[in-house]
């Protein structure tokens, strides 16, 4: 019964496109944020990856649900579902069992009191005894590894699925902070127009992320550029099928204005910065975390448009999930956790 114990501690990154979970320091969930539900009885059919496959392709007896939006819950009972359904396949995998958890959550910082409190609501209901939050930013420092306690600053740039997060930290506290609903979610929507706008063919959000993560660049001009990516789609006006190659510059003219509105951003918060503090970002530079870190080109984009160079974390996608972790292990050492 050495597997049964009272209270289990997990760490949890609750991510728009993705979901993490943390047990033991391992990962033990990766999936994507979505759940397949019964359209008659709301009771759920899929969670996770199975969901997942399900996108686009149900019929009337099923919806699928992607319960955050913007970085923020979209629909309560389904992120309850999905939570606790996702907690249930981390305790088979790692075949555990236990009543209560003790839970460490990561949130964006730009966090209203009434979305920190719909996490809380959402992890206690799925078995949460003790729920922690932690700001995403400082959750992605952590994993990136940096010292977030000591006396200089230093600038976190995390692009997830729904929003980007950018915070200068220093002295275990976030100094200043800029948190925009513009991230992944917009890249993939803006490949969606342009496919329907530019070669009249209707594509599914699946279809438009894979665009993006073959393509996908924030330059027009790469060293090692990816080849074209053939795409097959309907055509939006006879509904025969059609076959598109594209190339990296075509999306990169078609997410600059996304792109620009992140970078804007990253500016904006520059601005705010104390002088002090400043003066590390620049010798210290800044880091990039999230899926959109992955965007081809962008850490040159940036680095040549703002001055200050900007490194991309080890496993970007990973960076807040690890932080959490840790922040999971030292719960009584870090100030900033929200109880």
């Amino acid at each position: 019964m050495s597997w049964f114990s009272l209270t289990k501690e997990i760490a949890v990154d609750l991510g728009t496109a993705n979901t993490i979970i943390i047990h033991n320091g391992k990962i033990v969930i990766d999936e994507p944020s979505i759940v397949a539900l019964d359209s008659r009885t709301d009771k759920l059919i899929a969670v996770g990856d199975e969901a997942r496959q399900m996108q686009g392709k149900e019929h009337e007896g099923i919806r699928t649900i992607r319960p955050l939006r913007k970085g923020v819950i979209a629909d309560f009972k389904a992120a309850e579902l999905m939570i606790r359904g996702l907690i249930k396949k981390a305790s088979r995998r790692s075949n555990w069992f236990s009543p209560s958890l003790r839970m460490v959550v990561g949130i964006p910082s730009g966090s209203t009191e009434v979305e920190i409190r719909a996490v809380r609501d959402s992890s206690e209901h799925a078995g949460g005894r003790d729920v922690y939050m932690i700001y995403e930013p400082m959750a992605a420092a952590l994993g990136i590894g940096l010292d977030v306690e000591a006396p200089e600053g230093n600038m976190v740039v995390d692009i997830g699925g729904g929003s980007s997060e950018i915070a200068v930290i220093s002295l275990g506290g976030i100094v200043s902070n800029k948190s925009i609903q513009v991230a992944g979610d917009d890249l993939t929507e803006d490949i969606q127009e342009h496919m329907r706008r530019a070669h009249n063919m209707k594509v599914g959000e699946r279809t438009a992320e894979m665009i993006k993560k073959k393509v996908g660049s924030a330059l027009t001009e790469l060293e090692n550029p990816p080849e074209d990516y053939i795409v097959y789609g309907p055509n939006q006006m006879t509904a025969y099928p059609m076959e598109v190659p594209v190339s990296y510059q075509e999306i990169s003219h078609c997410i600059e204005k996304t792109v620009s509105k992140i970078e804007m951003a990253v500016l904006g918060a520059l601005e705010q910065t104390p002088p002090e503090l400043y003066a590390d970002i620049v010798h210290n530079g800044i880091y990039l975390a999230g899926g959109g870190a992955l965007l081809r080109g962008l850490d040159k984009r940036l680095t040549d448009k703002i001055g200050i160079k900007f490194h991309i974390a080890d496993d970007p996608l990973q960076a807040v999930a690890r932080g959490t972790g840790v922040a999971l292990k030292n719960i009584d050492r870090f100030s900033f956790l929200i109880r």
